[in-house]
């Protein structure tokens, strides 16, 4: 469990799987979308079913430990501002795998796993080239939150990297420090 002082393993590690994965997945999304690099897109699915694993994991241990306790007093604004961006980048993590699976599955492209099919595709008869939603209303509305929740988490992320390293910096305390592993001490 994490102390006032140090943050468990299990909190470090989760954060930093999930940071890593959603900034990485980020990345690659507005890569291929700028560039209609489809080649990526099976790996981009793969790995957003694999990174819903650790974010509903990271949460579960989110729920049951608590909020870590903050190293030093902060002022309301940076509090109130510190919860908003935590809570944005909490459902910004759970909701661009599940709306990229609602877009990819019920728009009937499917759901991928490394070569695996958890959703196979939904081919058209006439043309197998192409496929048949299986719920267009839903695969769309599964797309506007993928597109405007990815928006808004590239802008949560950039606004988390800018207050550690305003801790770091600026404050000088040790709230970066100890998310790297080491004691707030």
């Amino acid at each position: 469990m994490d102390t006032p002082t140090a943050l468990s393993k299990q909190t470090i590690v989760l954060h930093w799987i999930v940071a890593i994965g959603m900034i990485v997945m980020l990345a690659v999304g507005v890569y291929m979308e700028e560039n209609k690099a489809y080649e990526l897109y099976p790996l981009h699915k793969s790995f957003g079913v694999l990174i819903v694993v650790f974010v509903l994991w990271r949460i579960y241990w989110r729920a049951k430990n608590g909020w870590p306790t903050p190293v030093r007093q902060y002022r309301p604004v940076e509090i109130k501002l510190s919860k908003i961006v935590h809570w944005l980048l909490i459902i910004g993590t759970i909701l661009m795998p599940i709306s990229g699976m609602m877009m990819s599955g019920l728009g009937g492209h499917g759901i991928p796993l490394f070569g695996l099919e958890l959703l196979a595709r939904n081919p058209d008869p006439a043309d197998p080239s192409k496929v048949i939603a299986l719920n267009e209303t839903l695969a769309q509305a599964g797309k506007v939150m993928h597109g405007l929740g990815g928006n808004v988490l590239i802008a949560a992320v950039l606004l988390h990297i800018a207050g550690a390293l305003k801790h770091h910096m600026i404050d000088k305390d040790n709230t970066l420090k100890r998310m790297l592993g080491k004691s707030a001490k």
